[in-house]
């Protein structure tokens, strides 16, 4: 890795974020309500609707305000909560540790399910074995996590009492999560490594390997296995960034106090500041999550050259 290439990846990923946080400002400033009146009340006089406004600056142009952020942002602040009179930091770094707990455990579940199962179906190609595992990996995608969530609640949760309803703090607590979220990231986990599996085992040097007396778990986990395993490497940089506000749903269903459930709260309140600090923290936590897969596929395969 050439020190060029990393200052090249820096560029392109602070040029990337200017542009999310400029995009979701704006679609933001464009939502059909007033934050204003949300933070007033229905009972406040119009003198008092205008004093809020001007308060938080949000009777200037939107060029202006988002210059101000902008210049706020480069300073390392992410504003203060129009509700809850709170820095937007503040309140991001206090559920962070529960979203990354979270994060952790969805991730380990994709890779301890999807990439069994995928490579498991890759083996067994075009046999009633990799029909199942691929019915069944297209289920678990296709379902909505809500409907997930709820399922694996009554079923283990209430009818069997195996883990709490919902909470956090213990190993318990995290399981029913971090399944819901992990499920639909196994599914297709097992999709992409079971067809980067059959495209690896057709290669010249898997069949070299088998002429030459490789037992079969040789070539598949030494050969095969470490090629194959790029494309997951790749998926799992995407997830860390939409685990960090894609967990919404999942969170609402379990009560779960990271920073998806922060901004979901955030939403049905207008409170722009934490939708935009949210947004933002996820988008970091994507192009991070990309650059770290990048620094690690020439570890994998030393064929791949980093260039700026």
């Amino acid at each position: 890795m050439s020190g060029r290439y990393l200052v090249g990846r820096l560029g392109q990923s602070l040029l990337i974020l200017l542009g999310i946080s400029f995009v979701t400002y704006v679609l933001v400033y464009l939502v059909p309500a007033d934050p204003v009146r949300q933070i007033a009340g229905r009972s406040a006089t119009p003198a008092t609707v205008e004093a809020i406004r001007a308060q938080l600056g949000l009777d200037l142009p939107l060029w202006h305000q988002y210059l101000r952020y902008l210049s706020n942002l480069l300073q390392g602040d992410l504003g203060r909560s129009y509700l809850q009179k709170t820095e937007v930091t503040t309140l991001i770094l206090a559920r962070l540790p529960a979203t990354l707990e979270l994060m952790a455990g969805a991730i380990t579940v994709e890779l301890l399910l999807g990439l069994p199962l995928g490579v498991y179906a890759a083996t067994k190609r075009g046999r009633a074995a990799d029909r199942a595992v691929m019915v069944g990996a297209f289920t678990v995608v296709s379902a909505p996590q809500f409907v997930v969530g709820i399922l694996l609640l009554y079923v283990f949760a209430v009818r069997l009492a195996w883990f709490p309803i919902g909470g956090y703090g213990t190993l318990p607590h995290l399981v029913l999560p971090a399944l819901t979220l992990g499920l639909l990231g196994a599914g297709w986990y097992a999709r992409v490594a079971r067809s980067a599996m059959i495209d690896v085992l057709r290669q010249d040097y898997v069949t070299t390997a088998r002429a030459k007396g490789a037992s079969p778990a040789r070539v598949l986990l030494v050969h095969a296995l470490r090629n194959a395993a790029l494309p997951v490497v790749a998926m799992i940089g995407l997830d860390v960034g939409l685990f960090m506000s894609g967990a919404v749903v999942v969170e609402s269903v379990f009560g779960w106090p990271g920073i998806g459930q922060l901004a979901w709260q955030a939403i049905q309140r207008l409170d722009i500041p934490i939708i935009v600090g949210v947004t933002l923290v996820a988008a970091v936590g994507i192009v991070i999550g990309n650059l770290v897969a990048d620094l690690i596929a020439p570890l994998i395969d030393p064929r791949i050259k980093l260039r700026a």
